[in-house]
């Protein structure tokens, strides 16, 4: 139940192949109400999938969730999700936090609206993204051929 409110919160969403999810309220005599119920149908997508899950307060595996995309990815100990989960995070975090942050908000934009209401949403973003120091400084480092790129910070 808080677990998966939690869970569907995040951005990226990792676990351990002994890990299990479930929305337990129902089994409680309760319904949830921290989350869990408004994003796991945009995390999941499969509507059925989540009704079941939900009615039922059944376990979900890792293998499972998985599948029906709770998790992106699935490790076989602590150590090596950790590992692997410091690593995305210093990619995430040498990008730019002006492009990261305006990714963030266009993915969630688009993902309740059309196609068309996206395009509009990003361009609006972009107007200032492409004047930002970060923008300068990204293509200015791709025409050197640099990699070692300096993004400010938020």
């Amino acid at each position: 139940g808080a677990g998966v409110s939690l869970l569907t919160a995040a951005d990226v969403r990792y676990c351990t192949k002994d890990a299990w999810f479930q929305v337990k309220e129902v089994l409680l005599g309760m319904t949830c109400d921290v989350g869990a119920v408004q994003r796991l149908p945009k995390v999941v997508g499969a509507e059925g999938t989540v009704r079941e899950i939900c009615y039922t307060g059944r376990k979900v595996y890792a293998d499972e969730a998985q599948r029906i995309g709770l998790v992106s990815k699935v490790f076989d100990d602590k150590d090596s999700m950790m590992s692997s989960v410091m690593e995305v995070a210093e990619t995430i975090a040498k990008n730019s936090p002006v492009a990261v942050q305006g990714l963030k908000s266009s993915l969630v934009f688009s993902r309740d609206h059309s196609v068309q209401d996206g395009l509009m949403h990003i361009a609006v973003h972009n107007q200032g993204m492409l004047q930002s120091e970060d923008f300068i400084n990204g293509v200015t480092a791709l025409a050197m051929k640099q990699t070692d790129i300096k993004f400010s910070k938020l």
